[in-house]
């Protein structure tokens, strides 16, 4: 709570408004304490004729009365917390941000102020969110609390009926006690219908004021029921969406981005898990387990840098692949034919062409052959037609070990991939380049 409420309840007006703020509370813990009078003697105990039934039920039902009073009572009693000194704006300060003469000036001193602190909500005119009755700068969804007198870390709303702030410490066990006391209103209706109609045809066998005990207490059980599903199921949606009360209300302003009521959503799970934990086991449990420390969140943004930015980047860090894959050397583009010695070789050593995809094999086949060896082409063409080995030494090619090849050897190209040269046109295979240099 903050100076200002401890002041006021010294007085005897404060004192009888704080004694009056536990009234919604002594409401609901008295209507529990006579549903659970009547649920456990009423109908169980005197109007049950079935005992496992009733120890069954009985058993049931405590454990949904327990996890609903110890949710509730872990709402109540969970302070708000107090906001640290660093956030504090020193008196002197306070005094030149009043005595400020433009808008502007006040703008200045508070961005100057806040520099090193995690804060990215500002106001409409841009400036950084200052309480004046705290005299704090206000972290991230915190809001003053006229009730409480204090500002609330991520404020929801102020409730009466828990007289307390739904804030960033106690908003798990708010929901949670929202659930309860709804499963808890469901099992109460559920188990006493069947006497809320044997009430009705006359055959109940409660007699006295037990038979009106069953019957409220079906009715009082529907009644909450109803009111707690709207609830439950509004507070459900804001846990998923990552949102407050009144972020709902009035959207967020973003130093980067403006208004922005999706500003904090960061997907349905990882919501689930800021407010509930990571850890499955406290999830259903009035445990404090949530994310964070209340002062700074993780926004939209953020997430979307991590999950889409930071893959593009990677990707963009290689280069372009598309280019990087042609690019290279001249050399590494075509390699058309291997030279042969003068040693002995064998037909069936025959050299192997490989290309890139930049040179069509269509291309290796437009180099005109010297002279000198035209004739011998069109004696291996004759060869090839009729299946006879080939000779690839010839008498030129040693005759002549400077005019073609490399270091004074005779090339040949015998295959194009898979399939030998057959019937090609003697005029358009060249065993060698003129200059005796690797096809380009």
């Amino acid at each position: 709570m903050g100076n200002d409420d401890h002041r006021r309840r010294k007085t005897p007006c404060g004192f009888c408004m704080a004694v009056f703020k536990w009234i919604p509370v002594l409401f609901i813990t008295a209507v529990i304490a006579w549903s659970y009078y009547a649920y456990v003697v009423e109908l169980c105990i005197r109007n049950s004729q079935n005992r496992i039934s009733m120890i069954f039920m009985l058993l049931f039902y405590h454990l949904f009365l327990t996890l609903f009073m110890w949710s509730y009572w872990r709402t109540i009693m969970t302070s708000v917390g107090r906001i640290p000194d660093q956030w504090r704006i020193p008196d002197e300060e306070v005094s030149r941000l009043f005595r400020a003469d433009s808008p502007d000036t006040q703008k200045r001193i508070l961005n100057n102020f806040a520099r090193d602190l995690p804060v990215t909500n500002r106001t409409m005119n841009g400036s950084v969110r200052f309480c004046e009755k705290c005299k704090i700068i206000k972290p991230d969804r915190a809001h003053h609390c006229s009730v409480c007198s204090c500002c609330v870390l991520k404020m929801d709303h102020h409730c009466p009926w828990v007289n307390n702030c739904v804030n960033f410490y106690n908003y798990k066990y708010f929901v949670l006690f929202l659930g309860y006391a709804l499963v808890y209103c469901l099992y109460v209706a559920f188990t006493s219908l069947h006497d809320f109609v044997e009430f009705w045809k006359g055959q109940l066998n409660a007699s006295g004021m037990g038979r009106f005990h069953i019957l409220f207490l079906f009715f009082i059980a529907i009644m909450f029921a109803i009111s707690l599903v709207s609830l439950f199921g509004y507070h459900i949606y804001l846990v998923l969406v990552n949102r407050t009360t009144l972020e709902s209300f009035r959207a967020p302003i973003f130093r980067v981005g403006g208004p922005d009521k999706n500003g904090y959503n960061l997907g349905r799970y990882a919501n689930f898990c800021e407010v509930f934990g990571d850890d499955w086991q406290y999830w259903f449990l009035p445990v404090f387990s949530s994310r964070g420390d209340g002062y700074s969140y993780p926004t939209s943004s953020d997430q979307s840098r991590v999950s889409t930015t930071s893959p593009v980047q990677r990707y963009d860090a290689m280069g372009d692949t598309a280019a990087s894959r042609l690019d290279g050397n001249p050399t590494d583009k075509l390699i058309g034919a291997s030279p042969l010695d003068n040693t002995n070789h064998h037909h069936n050593q025959s050299p192997h062409q490989v290309r890139s995809t930049s040179v069509q094999p269509t291309q290796l086949l437009q180099v005109q052959p010297p002279s000198p060896f035209r004739d011998e082409l069109n004696e291996r063409q004759e060869q090839l037609a009729n299946d006879q080995s080939l000779n690839c030494i010839t008498a030129a090619a040693r005759s002549r070990p400077g005019e073609c090849g490399v270091n004074g050897a005779a090339v040949y190209i015998d295959m194009i991939g898979d399939h030998p040269l057959k019937g090609a046109d003697p005029a358009k295979v060249s065993p060698c380049p003129p200059n005796g240099d690797l096809p380009v």
